[in-house]
């Protein structure tokens, strides 16, 4: 059973930096893609940064710039490095696992979320 762990949010004041962490269990960490998502209160889930199994990665145009993603697959923990936040930062921020399985001849692919983490970013 995939279980992802996430650790680090909190209260930062606007222009502070903020790390998470996510620890992931049951899968081959370092085979898949991993992502952190964030959802604010009356808004949809978002894609804040993806990185893929080879280390290539991806960021959302509000975070480019401001925002690193990383993994450490001997920890099997997947990091988001933030730096000069701001208040519409503020929101829930989940950890993703893109498990990609041969199935039958076929590839299937299953996302897992974490519990998430809260971030709150002050004026």
């Amino acid at each position: 059973q995939v279980q992802l762990v996430e650790s680090g949010g909190g209260l930062v004041q606007a222009g502070g930096p903020l790390t998470l962490s996510c620890v992931a269990s049951g899968m081959i960490f370092s085979d898949n893609a991993m992502g952190w998502y964030r959802q604010a209160p009356g808004t949809e889930r978002e894609l804040v940064a993806r990185i893929s199994a080879a280390g290539s990665t991806n960021y959302a145009d509000s975070v480019n710039g401001r925002f690193s993603i990383s993994r450490d697959n001997a920890k099997d923990t997947v990091f988001l490095h933030m730096n000069n936040l701001k208040p519409e930062d503020t929101a829930v921020y989940y950890c993703n696992a893109e498990e990609v399985v041969l199935e039958l001849g076929t590839w299937a692919q299953y996302d897992y979320w974490g519990q998430g983490t809260r971030v709150t970013v002050s004026s």
